[in-house]
C-alpha cells in the first residue's frame, strides 16, 4: 500500500487526523461552549481600572498560593459564602493578556481564608492596609507574611497620600508616617470588590445552594426571643477588627471590653456606629458601615449590641429588639 510505503504520506496522513480530532473534539466544542457561558443573574460588576491592576498585584505576590477563591458545597465552608462557587461565577473573566490564559485564581491551599467574599466580610479599606503593612498588627495570630515594601515612610505627609494608622508598636522609627503606595491601594480595591452574588431569594435559589438551617430561638446570649446568635454575628463581621476578646488592637481598632459606648446609654448612638459606622477618632481607623454592608435585621443588630454588653466582663443591661426598631427606622 502506497500508505505504508511512503513515509511522507502516513505521517501526512497522522497528521492531518490529529488535527482534525484536535479542531473537532477539542477546540470547536470549546469555542461553542465560550459563546453560550453568560454570567450568573445579577453577576457583579466588571472589574474597574485600579481593580484589574490590583489583581495583577494579587498575582506578582503569590497570594494564589495562600488564598483561594473557590467555596465548597462542603458544611465548613458556609463561613466564606452564602452558597457554593459554580463555573458561572467566573464567566466575567478575561484573558491576563495575550500571552496569559484567564486567571480565576481559584487556588489550591488555604493558609489563609478563602476570599471569595472577603470585600463583605472585611469592607474597611484601612483595616485591609494595616493587615497588608503587618498581619499581626490586625491579626495576633496571624502567619501571613509582611508586606512592607507596597508602603513608605515619609517625615511628613504630602497631598494625596494615604496614610496608614499602623500601631506604635509594629514601627521601627515611630516618628515616621506610613503611606500606601499606588499598588496597595491597587490591591485593597481588588479586595473589596471581592462579594460573592447573592442569591438568598428563596424564589431562584436552585437545588445545589445551600440549605439554610434553622437557628434555635434564643441562642447566643442574645436576649432570648426570635433572635439570631449574636457571638456567631459578632464574630462574623467584628471580630477581625475588634478581637475575639473584645480589646481590639491599641492604635488601630478600639475595644469593646469595657466600652463606654457599648455599655452606656446612648442606644441611637450605638445604632448608628454599627449601621453607618464612625470616623470622629483620629487615634484609630475608620468603621465601615459593617450593619448597612452585612444587611443587618433589626433582630442582628439586636443580637450583637446584646452579646457585647453582656461579654468580657461587660455587665449592661439588655435592650430589647422594639427599641432598636425604632432607631433603625429614625436613622435610615
Amino acid at each position: 500500500m502506497m500508505l505504508l510505503n511512503d513515509h511522507r504520506i502516513l505521517f501526512g496522513a497522522a497528521l492531518g487526523l490529529f488535527l482534525f480530532l484536535t479542531f473537532y473534539i477539542a477546540i470547536i466544542p470549546a469555542m461553542e461552549n465560550q459563546a453560550i457561558n453568560q454570567p450568573l443573574p445579577r453577576q457583579a460588576k466588571i472589574l474597574t481600572k485600579d481593580e484589574r491592576a490590583g489583581k495583577m498585584v494579587y498575582i506578582e505576590n503569590g497570594c494564589v498560593g495562600c488564598h483561594t477563591q473557590q467555596v465548597r458545597n462542603v458544611e465548613m465552608d458556609n463561613v466564606f459564602g452564602k452558597r457554593p462557587s459554580i463555573p458561572a461565577d467566573y464567566a466575567i473573566n478575561r484573558r491576563t493578556d495575550f500571552w496569559r490564559n484567564t486567571a480565576n485564581l481559584m487556588g489550591t491551599q488555604r493558609a489563609g481564608p478563602d476570599l471569595t467574599s472577603v470585600g463583605e466580610r472585611q469592607p474597611s479599606a484601612e483595616w485591609h492596609l494595616i493587615h497588608l503593612f503587618n498581619p499581626r498588627a490586625a491579626i495576633e495570630a496571624s502567619i501571613m507574611p509582611s508586606y512592607e515594601f507596597l508602603f513608605i515612610e515619609r517625615d511628613y505627609l504630602q497631598p494625596g497620600d494615604v496614610e496608614v494608622k499602623v500601631p506604635e508598636r509594629f514601627l521601627k522609627n515611630k516618628r515616621k508616617k506610613i503611606v500606601a503606595t499606588p499598588k496597595a491601594l491597587q490591591l485593597v480595591a481588588y479586595l473589596k470588590s471581592l462579594k460573592q452574588t447573592d442569591y438568598t431569594d428563596k424564589s431562584i435559589v436552585p437545588e445545589f445552594l445551600y440549605r439554610q438551617p434553622k437557628k434555635e430561638a434564643g441562642g447566643g446570649g442574645s436576649g432570648g426571643g426570635n433572635l439570631p446568635d449574636g457571638a456567631e454575628l459578632f464574630t462574623a463581621n467584628c471580630a477581625s477588627c475588634h478581637q475575639a476578646n473584645g480589646e481590639g488592637v491599641p492604635g488601630a481598632f478600639p475595644p469593646l471590653k469595657g466600652s463606654p459606648v457599648v455599655t452606656g446609654g446612648d442606644l441611637e448612638l450605638y445604632v448608628t456606629i454599627i449601621m453607618k459606622g464612625y470616623d470622629p477618632r483620629p487615634e484609630f481607623a475608620t468603621m465601615p458601615p459593617v450593619g448597612t454592608n452585612a444587611n443587618f435585621t433589626p433582630e442582628d443588630v439586636t443580637a450583637v449590641i446584646n452579646h457585647e454588653r453582656t461579654s468580657w466582663g461587660n455587665n449592661a443591661k439588655k435592650i430589647t429588639l422594639e427599641e432598636v426598631k425604632v432607631i433603625m427606622d429614625k436613622i435610615k
